[in-house]
């Protein structure tokens, strides 16, 4: 065989040296029913081996991509979830930005379209220069005045029980009319057995809510970046018990305390969680609490501002 020549060995790196411009964190727009963004990572485009997480492929999760192919301009993705169809997703990079579409083989269904733009540099830092301002309450303990659903046509399903805010199972979301960028955030709220909710700071980032006393802490626990940082304790209490969260948003450093114990500790958070209804994570966003699980209730939710000294 005659050996290639340089030029050959040139021209045959042109498609993955422009491959590159897939690396990179991108946030996604996508028509839902349940008004949620998806958030890709890419690494490695432009070698042999593009690897790359998602969010979300099933379950809401922060997925590792398990296949994946670079041709050209031209991404594709997919995974093979238990009990579902081959899962594909497929985006073509244009103008620096991604134009793709998501299909489930033998689901019977249209392709979904989707959008993508680079996800947004935050430099600030949770360092001494920040101090609190004027304290906002959310809840009002009467009614549900400052909060609207996420879902459109979907049942609101919440009530004020006792001053507190109170869900039926599979209720709405809601998300505060209020929105705001960095802050403190302190919640009292109360889970029966077996329940799951969570709090979007920013309506993008979930603090996951649990029912998981006495249980080992992991990305899925009371106290979590859902799916992406676990608790460092599990400082749960038991069931139809009021817990309080007490958490500090700074940039994409986040802090926890959760019933007294710092459980997230300055966490850098890498990009959107399930939770998040859309994908501007450079504005100010609202607080979300999340009703479509089982029963949670609400009696504080204080959002104090933080702004520059």
């Amino acid at each position: 065989m005659r050996p290639r020549s340089l030029a050959a060995i040139l021209l045959a790196g042109l498609p993955a040296l422009a491959n590159s411009g897939f690396n990179g964190r991108w946030d996604i727009t996508v028509d839902t029913p349940n008004k949620r963004a998806w958030w890709l990572e890419i690494s490695g485009a432009g070698t042999a081996k593009p690897s790359g997480k998602f969010v979300s492929a099933h379950g809401g999760d922060m997925n590792n991509i398990e296949e994946i192919a670079i041709d050209g301009d031209r991404l594709t993705f997919g995974f093979r979830p238990p009990k579902r169809g081959h899962l594909v997703y497929k985006a073509t990079l244009k103008n620096g930005k991604l134009e793709g579409t998501f299909e489930e083989e033998g689901a019977g269904k249209p392709p979904l379209p989707w959008t993508a733009e680079r996800a947004p540099v935050i430099k600030e830092k949770d360092d001494n220069s920040w101090k609190r301002g004027t304290p906002v309450e959310l809840v009002n303990g009467k009614d549900l005045t400052g909060w609207r659903p996420v879902v459109p046509g979907k049942p609101l399903g919440w009530t004020v029980k006792d001053g507190a805010l109170s869900n039926t199972a599979g209720a709405n979301n809601l998300v505060s009319d209020q929105k705001f960028w960095n802050f403190e955030l302190h919640i009292e709220y109360k889970v029966g057995e077996h329940s799951n909710s969570g709090v979007g700071l920013r309506g993008r980032y979930e603090i996951q809510i649990l029912e998981d006393y006495g249980k080992p802490p992991d990305t899925h626990s009371n106290g979590s970046l859902y799916s992406r940082v676990a608790p460092a304790v599990n400082a749960s209490k038991p069931a139809g018990e009021w817990q309080v969260y007490d958490i500090r948003l700074v940039g994409r450093t986040v802090t926890v305390t959760l019933n007294g114990k710092r459980v997230l500790d300055k966490v850098e958070i890498e990009g959107l969680t399930a939770i998040a209804p859309d994908s501007r994570e450079a504005e100010p966003g609202p607080i979300f609490l999340q009703g479509d699980h089982g029963p949670v209730e609400f009696r504080k939710v204080t959002v104090t501002p933080l702004v520059k000294k």
